[in-house]
């Protein structure tokens, strides 16, 4: 550990936690200041908050790490969501902002009902605990990574520190503490990160340099298109949208709009959000490249980009900053989820504990105890250290249950508790069936969580009583609308239809895991074994036909590389007299499968010859290349299925004796016996590690 790095990251922290203790100077002990925090934040720090407590995590570990193994393709989660946040933040923020302050309301899960407490305001409420405290789990999980890659602290130890940091937060300020330790490590590490991407891009030899090392691990990280997108191209993007739109189903970012005061505020902060978050993007989208093309280790996670490539080329103060500035992110955002999910228990599941400032405080410690709990358990489940699935399955989880109650809500609809309810189990449904049935890996679950709730709205408007048929509110559909309606979903088919055939014309093949593209050293080492297909004996005077079929034997998951061919034969011969001589016969064969085929002749008892369809020279050597292109060299495929057919023949050459009186041995012919075996090669690729 370097004493240097480690004081570095003591000095901001401490400068971090200072800012966020430091609310306490102006904190009021009321519940409504410690969740809303009285609901007169500043703009600019509500937006610089919100920036943070959005990403903070995500964007500095999960995002990385998607960028680092989908190359120039991951472009697309950056630009497509920030279409939808702008939508969000223009368009649902507006009524969310006017509910909450008419209402007096504190928690998002409020929105969904009358009055707080209702049973869908309930179920909201469990629903958001849930989602919040996987979330925060992944705050602290992230808070692990960066510790453990630039202070060798095992993660558990950062996770458990974390707790720490996240309980005191909330204890000193509330939410106000949330703020403003959002505000100050997101100046900090904007400058961090211009200055690391700046060092980083001069290592990588400029943005040419990084475009050829990226080309040269595989075509596809420089491809703006993605592989393997087998539900279409459209779903894929639309599934970015949706999240983007989901921000107005976070509860964590939702509790910062509801500090601002008036709709001009909540402009002000809409303008302050994007002016922040756009430049991140770009500086995380460097950064996740650029480590991809200085950590080629095959061990090496994904998702630890940005602390590596801190700790690869910034000096111990700027490694401290950056290692601070993540630490706080996770830990800050860690704590506004924990707030929020206090929020929702206080207010809709609990309402008797809404004035109650003491039992608030206990609810928000049980809530980051059980977050820690997810975060610790992650560590001993395969995949469950993933702060990109954890967050993916959180926001999108979030965001189908919440978004389109907003969005019916907004148009004047009011759903009943069962008709509520009804959206929402069902958005859970196709977002927990969608991620385990592993579909989540083409299309993110925000599609199929926001369809299952508008889906289940419409066939409840169009099929059961209680339920008002018009499912658009206060919109009527006139023949003018259906008009418009039809136009626009026939200008959306025909968008999709051109991206698909886009996507079928110029999308890049896929080949797999793109890190099997990845060049490297690579020690290759292989066991060869033989199996027989066909035998016999012939006995020839001048040649046969022999044949044999890999029909014979079982192949399944053996890699058939080539074949062999063995003879044996004794030369018969038998002399005349005493003074007579004998003569080795010559045996020769030819053939073999298709184009592959042997020849060979000798008067020798045994004759062999092998052949192969594959470069077998590559076995016990180390040679540069990717662990994809030494597959295809070494892979035998089906060539070898089928009928082997050969010619045997026999020279036969006749001894015999001029002494004591002439004579011939009388050799006619002579009796062979023949092999045809298949050869399997069973090999391993060994990366070679400096």
């Amino acid at each position: 550990m370097d004493v240097g790095i480690l004081l570095s990251f003591l000095l901001f922290l401490g400068f971090f936690a200072g800012v966020g203790l430091a609310s306490m100077l102006v904190k009021q002990d009321t519940t409504d200041d410690y969740l809303v925090a009285g609901r007169g934040m500043h703009p600019a720090l509500a937006a610089l908050s919100a920036v943070s407590t959005w990403n903070s995590g995500y964007m500095f570990i999960g995002f990385i790490g998607f960028i680092y193994l989908m190359g120039y393709s991951a472009i697309w989660i950056g630009l497509i969501s920030t279409v939808g946040q702008l939508v969000a933040w223009a368009w649902l923020y507006k009524f969310i902002q006017k509910e909450g302050n008419e209402r007096g309301l504190r928690s998002l899960s409020s929105l969904v009902s009358e009055k707080a407490g209702a049973p869908e305001a309930k179920l909201a409420a469990v629903l958001s605990v849930f989602f919040l405290s996987i979330y925060a789990a992944a705050q602290l999980t992230a808070g692990g990574k960066a510790l453990f890659v630039m202070l060798g602290w095992p993660e558990l130890v950062g996770i458990l520190i974390g707790f720490v940091l996240v309980v005191a937060y909330c204890y000193a300020g509330g939410i106000r503490a949330s703020i403003w330790t959002d505000a100050a490590q997101s100046c900090v590490m904007i400058v961090g990160s211009v200055i690391l991407c700046w060092v980083a891009l001069g290592d990588v030899g400029g943005f040419s340099g990084m475009h050829s090392e990226l080309e040269s691990q595989s075509a596809t990280l420089v491809n703006f298109l993605p592989t393997d997108i087998s539900l279409g191209i459209s779903l894929y993007l639309l599934a970015f949208f949706l999240g983007g739109l989901g921000v107005a189903g976070q509860p964590q970012v939702v509790s910062r709009v509801m500090t601002l005061k008036s709709d001009e505020d909540r402009k002000q902060a809409m303008i302050w959000f994007f002016v922040w978050q756009t430049p991140f993007i770009a500086l995380m989208f460097i950064v996740g490249l650029a480590s991809r093309v200085l950590f080629t280790d095959g061990d090496f996670d994904a998702e630890l980009g940005l602390p590596a490539l801190a700790m690869d080329t910034l000096p111990a103060l700027g490694v401290g900053m950056i290692l601070a500035s993540i630490f706080a992110a996770t830990m800050s955002t860690a704590d506004s989820q924990v707030l929020a999910c206090t929020a929702a228990i206080t207010d809709d599941i609990k309402p008797e504990w809404r004035e109650n400032h003491k039992t608030t405080k206990k609810v928000t410690l049980y809530v980051a105890a059980a977050a820690t709990l997810i975060s610790v358990g992650g560590l001993y489940v395969p995949g469950g250290d993933s702060v990109f699935a954890l967050v993916v399955l959180a926001v999108y989880g979030l965001g189908g249950i919440f978004v389109p109650l907003l969005i019916v809500r907004w148009t004047g609809y009011k759903p009943d508790t069962f008709h509520s309810i009804v959206m929402m189990i069902s958005a859970f449904t196709g977002v927990i069936v969608w991620t385990f049935l592993g579909l989540g890996e083409d299309v993110f679950p925000s599609v199929p969580g926001v369809g299952s709730a508008f889906i289940a709205h419409f066939i409840m408007c169009a099929v059961r009583e209680e339920s008002a048929s018009n499912p658009f509110g206060r919109f009527e559909m006139t023949e003018a609308r259906k008009d418009r309606f039809i136009t626009f979903g026939v200008i959306a088919l025909c968008l999709a239809a051109m991206a698909e055939v886009t996507y079928a014309v110029y999308g890049p093949d896929g080949d797999g895991d793109s890190d099997a593209n990845r060049v490297a050293m690579y020690e290759i080492d292989g066991n060869l074994s033989l199996i027989e297909i066909g035998s016999g004996t012939e006995v020839i005077s001048d040649s046969a036909q022999v044949s044999a079929s890999s029909d014979v034997v079982d192949l399944n998951g053996l890699n058939i590389v080539g074949f062999q061919i063995t003879t044996s034969h004794t030369d018969n011969e038998q002399a005349c007299n005493f003074g007579a001589s004998t003569e080795d016969d010559e045996v020769a064969y030819n053939g073999g499968i298709k184009e592959i085929q042997v020849a060979n002749s000798g008067t020798q008892q045994n004759l062999q010859s092998s052949e192969y369809w594959i470069e077998i020279d590559l076995i016990g050597s180390t040679t540069n290349s990717s662990s994809n292109e030494l597959n295809q060299l070494l892979d035998g495929g089906d060539f070898g299925i089928g009928e082997y057919s050969f010619t045997i023949s026999v020279t036969v050459n006749d001894g015999g004796a001029t002494i004591p009186f002439p004579c011939s041995n009388g050799d006619s012919d002579e009796s062979v016996d023949w092999t045809v075996y298949l050869i399997a090669l069973d090999y391993t690729l060994t990366e070679v590690k400096e």
